[in-house]
């Protein structure tokens, strides 16, 4: 029962070679195409809006210098929602269940983030580790776990999306499962666990669409700590 459940999150494989590189490039197809005209149609209005919003959120509370970073965690945002959210179809596969796949992306721009610091301003990225007015005695224990709460981030940024994404899905497979094998014995339930699938279904959409902000906006707020 337990392999049954978790085989969902294996990744596909075509003659042997997996095809997580082509689940992950396929949501850039869903976006128009680029054009030399400012509006084209609804879509790419709605689509400009999008990016517009996304950016003012991400950008607000950063200073000129994190502006630079605008077009990374603007696309970041995109490609780690449209995963997310083609995740949720019938017989598909979710990349970002992968807690490898999670970790390649949030260990490069946690470190990123990190040498900025270190490079522009060391004198300030390293007083983190060291708050003004601790006591003599507790410098080497606060030391010490300020560094590995420091140095634990990306682990923290990769384990949250894999864990909530996979908890979701596993929910939806399980209470799914439950209402088949109900329908034949006790309609009634049945139907009653379909209404809680549908709500469900309803709060996976609200988590993808989440958790892809949250992933993002941690990182703005890391870099933020750095400029």
């Amino acid at each position: 029962m337990n392999l049954t459940l978790f085989d969902q999150f294996s990744s596909p494989q075509l003659l042997g070679v997996p095809l997580i590189l082509l689940s992950t490039l396929f949501p850039a197809l869903l976006l128009p195409s680029p054009n030399s005209r400012w509006i084209t149609n609804r879509l790419s209005t709605l689509q400009l809006w999008f990016f517009q919003l996304i950016t003012k959120q991400l950008m607000m509370p950063l200073n000129k210098a994190g502006h630079n970073w605008a077009l990374i965690l603007s696309s970041l945002m995109t490609f780690l929602l449209l995963i997310n959210l083609l995740g949720l179809l019938p017989y598909t596969f979710t990349p970002t269940t992968q807690l490898s796949m999670n970790m390649a992306l949030a260990f490069p721009l946690w470190l990123a983030t990190l040498l900025t610091g270190l490079r522009n301003q060391p004198s300030t990225s390293l007083a983190h580790i060291l708050p003004e007015g601790t006591p003599t005695p507790l410098i080497p224990a606060l030391i010490l776990i300020e560094t590995t709460s420091l140095l634990i981030r990306p682990l923290a940024l990769g384990v949250r999306l894999t864990a909530n994404l996979t908890a979701g899905h596993l929910l939806i497979q399980l209470i799914s499962t439950a209402t088949m094998a109900l329908l034949s014995i006790m309609p009634t339930i049945s139907i009653l666990t379909m209404l809680v699938l549908l709500l469900l279904t309803i709060l996976e959409l609200a988590v993808a669409m989440i958790q892809a902000y949250v992933f993002v906006l941690l990182l703005s707020l890391y870099l933020q700590e750095n400029i």
